[in-house]
């Protein structure tokens, strides 16, 4: 979800602007996954490299985090949304880990959407925590190294009880992955976007699906005579 400091921006509005802009973005989008009968949507709402931004822009984003898991959760339980949370968590303060936690446990029976927010997230850091437990696991004998594929190994990452993505749309024109999701979107589909994320509507949700869907996914194999 890329584009809300830039979308302010454009509009002589402070950078906090842009990021209240894009959470109501995250609502149409959320609103358009339910009514298309999508399964799971992820946000990418906080990577690990967010933490390099100023102080002051942290906190803004840190704040409106604290909001929508504070005061938001419930209407998303009500929508039948389940809440899933992945990401180094350690890194926020506590009232937002205890926030998130809570958001999981109220959503967790829902089955009409899952919402996986990935908060402090790095896809390399994924992978590197997921290594670091195979090696503990198989140092304690709970698994033989010989037994190691792509199967187990996914069971490791963050995204264990989650389904690999078929689709990720990037938005603002910018052409990268941003350390986002790495080992599970090896065979997603990517579509990049100019739009800026706080203009993101439920019209480029669809046009975002309908290329999907004329998108031939072969896996690496041929395709059939």
């Amino acid at each position: 979800m890329d584009g809300n400091g830039r979308w302010a921006a454009a509009r002589g509005l402070p950078r906090v602007a842009g990021h209240r802009a894009g959470a109501e973005a995250v609502r149409r989008c959320i609103r358009a996954a339910i009514t298309r009968g999508v399964g799971c949507l992820t946000l990418y709402a906080f990577s690990s490299e967010n933490w390099r931004r100023t102080p002051d822009e942290v906190a803004d984003l840190t704040a409106l985090l604290r909001y929508y898991l504070r005061h938001k959760v419930s209407e998303l339980c009500r929508e039948g949304v389940r809440i899933r949370v992945i990401g180094d968590l350690s890194r926020f303060d506590p009232d937002v880990r205890d926030e998130a936690r809570r958001a999981e446990d109220l959503t967790a029976a829902n089955t009409k959407l899952t919402l996986v927010l990935a908060l402090s997230y790095g896809g390399r850091a994924d992978i590197v925590q997921a290594a670091m437990r195979v090696a503990q696991a198989a140092r304690s004998g709970a698994i033989e190294p010989g037994e190691l594929d792509e199967a187990l190994f996914s069971r490791f990452l963050l995204t264990a009880d989650i389904p690999d993505p078929d689709l990720i749309i990037r938005t603002s024109g910018e052409c990268r992955l941003s350390n986002f999701l790495l080992w599970q979107s090896a065979y997603a589909e990517l579509i990049f976007i100019e739009t800026l994320w706080p203009d993101f509507d439920e019209r480029h949700f669809d046009a975002a699906l309908e290329t999907f869907a004329r998108r031939e996914r072969r896996f690496g194999a041929r395709p059939a005579v």
